[in-house]
């Protein structure tokens, strides 16, 4: 049962991962050709500067289904109630949070890009962007997490393809009718709100569960530490476009952009077949099960590094020329970097191998233990890319990148080895049972 639901993970994971790849170079390419590079580039600015909220969520989320492995596999029930309620109250809490966020951002960010847009124009997109986060927040959150720790992820995964799909088409439609770009977004806004409305449907038809009786009196341990984990993920996700927003140009966050769109295309590729495979992990770990989880990692893992070694070859031979093809014909700015290419490429080569190993200390609930180096990799790609961008610009915030995802990708793999997979204790008790 468990390898069914694993499998069914992988497949829709695999399958989303090619849909989001097909509309994500659609989508930038007709804006960029209608609107232009520096409306990319604002949509692109909007999008990383909100996604800074998630910082919270992104926090919360793990700390839940680390709690959610456990109370699942034991099946109690008025648990699993009392964490989804201190869930759903989090969540509540932080989509009014994110409306004050909304607020600053629509005061500070308009005024910052008042030399190619006007205020309105701005604040206006910002607003519609942001709705769709807003109702992920209020509806659909806990009940994400819940079908994650449950081993469904591959419902999400469907909802998520029809949306998307639905989602480009009226794009198409839209632009092809003249509308303009916050139209367009609307469209969008409009179509994605459903995703957190279904999953919030589903699961409670599915499982049968009512929070409104639960008492709110359950509290989460280490919702805090668990903020540090995803510090790390999300300041090295929008820390690059942040910096280039206010010390560049629009133009340039547009080219960081698409080659962004690439190879996170790639990583979400490779890392779509470890969807499914964390909360395998989280069940074992749970279960203290350590040769199982031994044997099922090692096995795991030697089959993602050498997927993803090829897909990032081949990333790497082609990324310019496909880059030159893509562009044709937009003269605005250029999009031609190889150098930065290759950066970029080796940061988020490095990212992917994290990922698994990441995974375990997720599972485990070890937030507290490993903050300290999300905090280092947050700084450390901070400071590095703001010393080189004045005198590298794209390159200069992808070698921040780069060094910084060295730094966490090296403690967490030696953490997970020590603590999680406790290597030593299971060699010794390998070669034990080997001479007995």
């Amino acid at each position: 049962m468990e390898n069914k639901k694993t499998l069914k993970n992988i497949i829709s994971s695999v399958g989303l991962q090619i849909v989001t790849i097909i509309c994500g170079f659609i989508v930038p390419k007709l804006i960029i050709s209608t609107y232009g590079s520096n409306v990319n580039g604002l949509v692109t600015s909007i999008t990383n500067f909100l996604a800074f909220i998630t910082l919270l969520e992104s926090g919360f989320g793990p700390v839940v289904k680390s709690v959610l492995y456990k109370a699942i596999a034991k099946k109690d029930d008025l648990k699993i109630k009392n964490i989804l309620k201190a869930s759903e109250r989090f969540f509540r809490r932080l989509s009014y949070i994110f409306i004050v966020y909304l607020i600053l951002l629509c005061c500070v960010l308009p005024n910052v890009l008042s030399d190619e847009f006007d205020f309105i124009f701005t604040s206006s997109l910002i607003i519609i962007i942001a709705i769709n986060t807003f109702a992920e927040y209020f509806w659909g959150m806990t009940y994400s997490l819940f079908l994650q720790a449950n081993q469904k992820k591959y419902i999400i995964f469907r909802i998520q393809i029809l949306t998307l799909v639905l989602n480009t088409i009226f794009i198409i439609i839209s632009i092809k009718l003249g509308a303009s770009i916050q139209v367009v977004k609307l469209i969008s806004t409009a179509i994605f709100i459903f995703r957190p409305i279904l999953q919030n449907i589903y699961v409670r038809k599915k499982y049968n569960i009512n929070l409104k009786d639960i008492d709110n009196s359950y509290k989460i341990k280490q919702k805090w530490e668990g903020l540090a984990q995803h510090i790390a993920y999300t300041v090295n996700t929008n820390t690059d476009v942040v910096i280039l927003t206010i010390c560049t140009n629009l133009a340039e966050v547009s080219v960081y952009s698409i080659y962004a769109v690439i190879v996170n295309s790639v990583r979400n590729i490779i890392q779509a077949f470890a969807n499914g495979i964390d909360a395998n992990f989280g069940n074992l770990i749970a279960k203290n099960d350590l040769k199982k989880l031994n044997l099922e990692f090692k096995k795991f893992f030697h089959f993602y590094l050498f997927i993803s070694i090829i897909c990032y070859i081949i990333t790497a031979i082609l990324i310019i020329p496909f880059i030159t093809i893509y562009t044709k014909g937009v003269t605005d700015v250029n999009y031609i970097r190889p150098i930065f290419a290759i950066i970029l490429i080796l940061a988020k080569f490095i990212e992917v191998i994290k990922k698994p190993f990441n995974d375990l200390v997720l599972a485990k609930g070890d937030f507290k233990q490993t903050k300290l180096g999300a905090y280092i990799e947050s700084i450390s790609n901070i400071l590095i890319s703001l010393s080189l961008v004045w005198y590298f610009g794209l390159i200069g915030v992808a070698i921040g990148t780069l060094i910084s995802t060295i730094i966490r990708t090296t403690e967490i793999i030696i953490y997970a080895n020590k603590n999680i997979l406790k290597k030593e204790k299971y060699e010794k008790s390998k070669y034990n049972n080997t001479d007995a």
